[in-house]
């Protein structure tokens, strides 16, 4: 990481949390922190023939930041591993425009989340399948993810609302990354959420489409207040 990149991060974050096992509630005593953020490149540097990156890893290990168009970009599709980050009870860092964001949180949800959820998941699914037929143990971690990843999601589709905690469904999922969960037993829970993904999608209270426009209009007013000539955020 260079040190304007470095800076970037260090100076233009609004908001940055932990996400993964520990926002889950499924951590372990071995379990890394995972940190991810949102930064806002001054506009000024849009000026320049290199525009500024789209996201950064680093500085601290296990970080991960995106400028704030392109999280909204991803957020807007539904992307699951940004709506956490708006969803996290793990706030390390926010600024009033962080609080923003995090405010908009309703504004990103529609019912793509069944396309991306699922996809997701079948990606999950397809290499510890791809890893079984090759003779080798599956990772009984990433189906617990994979699990986990389609619970918040049937949950969603049902409720409108993020929940991102294990909750009632901790402990099962906690013997799947054991390896106490055979892999039929496995199989059975994801066939089971798929058919509750799919169901719910039919009566889900979530809007076809996102609020785009009410995004747009904020980060268009974001911009405007990262101007030189305008006061910068705190």
């Amino acid at each position: 990481m260079s040190e304007a990149q470095q800076h970037l991060v260090e100076q233009h974050t609004i908001l940055s949390v932990v996400v993964g096992s520990r926002a889950f509630g499924l951590a372990t005593a071995t379990s890394d922190v995972d940190r991810r953020g949102v930064y806002v490149a001054p506009t000024a540097d849009f000026w320049r023939m290199t525009k500024p990156p789209t996201h950064l890893e680093g500085p601290l290990p296990e970080q991960f930041s995106w400028e704030v168009e392109r999280f909204c970009e991803l957020a807007l599709a539904n992307n699951p591993n940004v709506l956490e980050v708006l969803h996290s009870p793990l706030v390390e860092r926010h600024t009033a425009l962080g609080a923003e964001l995090r405010g908009l949180a309703p504004a990103f949800l529609s019912r793509k989340a069944h396309t991306t959820f699922a996809q997701y998941a079948n990606a999950q699914f397809t290499k510890a399948k791809n890893r079984r037929e090759r003779g080798a143990e599956p990772r009984w971690k990433h189906l617990m993810h994979m699990l986990r990843l389609m619970i918040s999601g049937a949950l969603l589709l049902e409720s409108g609302a993020m929940y991102l905690d294990a909750g009632p469904y901790r402990e099962r999922l906690l013997a799947v990354r054991r390896g106490e969960l055979s892999w039929d037993e496995v199989c059975a829970w994801r066939d089971e959420l798929t058919a509750r993904l799919d169901q719910a999608l039919a009566t889900s209270p979530l809007p076809e489409h996102p609020d785009t426009t009410h995004v747009e209009n904020w980060l268009i007013s974001v911009r405007r207040r990262s101007l030189p000539h305008e006061s910068t955020p705190a």
